[in-house]
C-alpha cells in the first residue's frame, strides 16, 4: 500500500502538478479507497469491484473513478486526482478555513480539505450520493466534514464560508454562494465555455464578481439553474457528419494537448458558435464551430487543418482560420492569461452570474 500511494503522488505530479508539502501529505494520508467501496466504472465502461486485482492500481492513479451512472450516462465520481490538486491548490486553503463543497460525490475531496485542515459543509443534491459521502468519511476516520442532501443552486444554508469549490460542470455562479462567501472569500468552479468547463477562480469586487482562468477541464454537468441557457451560451456539444478538409495543415509539428485547449479557449471568448463536435473516423472531440442547424459547421484539428460540411461550409472555414490566426499572433496565449467580468443571466426566477467580456491581460 505505501509503495501504491508513493506511485499515486509521482501519477499526479508527471501530469505537471507541482504538489504543495500539504497537498502531498493529504492525497498520502487519504485512503481512496474507502471512497469507493462497491468498485467503480473505468472509462472504457467496464466495472472494477474491490476484489478485482486492478481495483487497488486503478484507484492509486490518476483516473476518474465513475461511481454512478444514469441510463448508462456517468451522474456522480471520484475526479482526476491531478484535477483535484489544481483545483485545491487555487482554493488556497488554510488550517481553520470554512469552506462549502458544491457536489458531494464520493465525499474524498471533502476528506481532502479536511486533512488540510477545513471545516467542510458538502452538499449533493443526491440522497444516496451524500449517504454513500457520509458513510465513507466515517469509515475512513475524517472529521469536520458535514454532508447534506441539498440542491446546489441554494446549498440549503445559510452558513458564511471563506471558500466555496464545485465539483460539477455548471453554466454559472449561483448569487446564493456569493451572499454566503466572506468578503476576502473565494469561489473555484467548472463554468461551461466552448463546450469544456475550464476552472475559474471568481471573487467579488466593488463592480460585481470577476473571473479568473485557472485550468482546462472537462466535469459532469450539474442540474437546474445551474446549467441554464443564457445569452452568452455556446452551442451544446455535437456530431458532425461527412466532413470535407477545406484547409490544409498549419502547424508542424501539431499543438499538444494543452495549447490546444490554449486556442479552443480563445476561439470560445471570440465567437459563440464554438464548441466541441465529434468527427466522422476520428475518435476524439474537437474544437468546432457550428452552424445554426447545430449539425454542420468546421472543425479544427491541433495541426491547424480544417474539416468542414454543410452550405456554410467555406464561410465557418475562413472563420475558423481567422481565429486561429488571431491567437497566434497574439503570441499564442495561455488559457490563464483570460480575465472576465460577469453579470446576472440565466433563469429568471434563478439567475446566476455569468462570464462575460473576457480580454486578455500580460500575467502568464
Amino acid at each position: 500500500m505505501e509503495d501504491a500511494r508513493r506511485h499515486y503522488l509521482d501519477q499526479i505530479r508527471r501530469d505537471g502538478v507541482t504538489l504543495t508539502p500539504a497537498l502531498a501529505a493529504a492525497f498520502a494520508a487519504v485512503p481512496r479507497e474507502v471512497f469507493v467501496p462497491d468498485g467503480f466504472h473505468r472509462g472504457d465502461g467496464r466495472r472494477v469491484l474491490p476484489a478485482d486485482p486492478e481495483f487497488l492500481p486503478t484507484v492509486y492513479s490518476n483516473d476518474v473513478l465513475v461511481t454512478k451512472l444514469n441510463e448508462g450516462r456517468p451522474c456522480s465520481s471520484s475526479s482526476q486526482p491531478s484535477l483535484m490538486a489544481i483545483m485545491l491548490d487555487a482554493l488556497d486553503v488554510r488550517p481553520g478555513a470554512r469552506v462549502l463543497e458544491i457536489g458531494a460525490g464520493t465525499g474524498y475531496n471533502a476528506a481532502l480539505l479536511a486533512t488540510l485542515g477545513a471545516t467542510v459543509t458538502t452538499v449533493d443534491v443526491q440522497a444516496d450520493v451524500a449517504d454513500r459521502a457520509r458513510s465513507a468519511l466515517a469509515r475512513a476516520g475524517i472529521d469536520g466534514v458535514r454532508v447534506s442532501t441539498a440542491d446546489g443552486y441554494t446549498t440549503g444554508s445559510d452558513d458564511r464560508y471563506d471558500r466555496i469549490i464545485v465539483t460539477v460542470g455548471v453554466a454559472g455562479v449561483s448569487p446564493h454562494w456569493l451572499d454566503r462567501l466572506e468578503p476576502d472569500g473565494l469561489i473555484v468552479a467548472p463554468v461551461e465555455h466552448a463546450g469544456t468547463h475550464p476552472v475559474l477562480a471568481v471573487r467579488t469586487g466593488a463592480d460585481g464578481p470577476a473571473a479568473a482562468v485557472v485550468c482546462p477541464a472537462g466535469f459532469m454537468s450539474a442540474a437546474g439553474p445551474l446549467t441554464a441557457r443564457h445569452r452568452g451560451s455556446h452551442p451544446p456539444p455535437a456530431t458532425l457528419g461527412d466532413m470535407t478538409e477545406t484547409a490544409p495543415a498549419r502547424w508542424d509539428p501539431a499543438l499538444d494537448a494543452l495549447a490546444y485547449r490554449d486556442l479552443w479557449f480563445a476561439a470560445g471568448a471570440w465567437h459563440r458558435r464554438v464548441t466541441h463536435a465529434a468527427v466522422p473516423s476520428r475518435d476524439q472531440s474537437y474544437l468546432a464551430l457550428l452552424d445554426d442547424s447545430g449539425s454542420a459547421g468546421a472543425a479544427m484539428l491541433p495541426d491547424g487543418s480544417v474539416l468542414s460540411s454543410g452550405p456554410d461550409a467555406e464561410r465557418y472555414t475562413a472563420v475558423a482560420v481567422a481565429l486561429a490566426g488571431r491567437w497566434w499572433s497574439l503570441g499564442r496565449p495561455p488559457m490563464r492569461a483570460w480575465r472576465a467580468v460577469m453579470t446576472l443571466d440565466g433563469d429568471p426566477a434563478a439567475p446566476i452570474w455569468v462570464p462575460r467580456a473576457w480580454h486578455l491581460t500580460r500575467r502568464p
